[in-house]
Formats: C-alpha cells, structure tokens, sequence
C-alpha cells in the first residue's frame, strides 16, 4: 500500500499540468509502484494467492494503459517506457 507522501512524489513527477491527478501516464507510474511492491512481498510470501491475484489485476490494468498511451500519445509512450524501466 502506497502512503501519501509516495503517492504525491509520483504524481509530482508524472504530472502534465498542475492539477493532474488521472491521467494515464500518472496511473500507469501508481500502478508500477504498486506492482514493484508486491512483488517483494510475493517473493517473501509465495503462498500468498490473493495477493497474487491482485498482482494479476494490476498488471492487466497498466498494460491496458499502455495501450492506450502507444496508440494516442506515442512521444509520451516512449518518454515514460524510458523513465520507468518497462519493457515495450
């Protein structure tokens, strides 16, 4: 679970203008975030099916909204593939 602090950070950085909170580039970064962080505790817990599962979601939900970002803002696509490490 992401603290506030965390999630201000990354908006912070991700944002496109001053009060954007929702757009895709900001929810794909939460969502990697929170992936990466589940993750570890998937890899201290491997029994953990429920989480699993939520990891799943997750997982689905960002590559729907880089799916998105490819087909309709394809500079910004590759600036944040970039930025956060992802593979195309």
């Amino acid at each position: 679970m992401l603290t506030k602090r965390v999630k201000a950070r990354i908006v912070g950085e991700n944002k496109t203008h001053e009060k954007d909170t929702g757009s895709a580039q900001v929810q794909i970064a939460m969502t990697s975030r929170q992936i990466e962080e589940l993750a570890a505790h998937l890899k201290k817990n491997p029994k953990d099916n429920h989480s699993r599962r939520g990891l799943l979601k997750m997982v689905s939900k960002r590559r729907k909204l880089l799916a998105y970002m490819k087909k309709h803002e394809p500079s910004l696509y590759e600036k944040l593939i970039k930025k956060l490490d992802l593979k195309k």
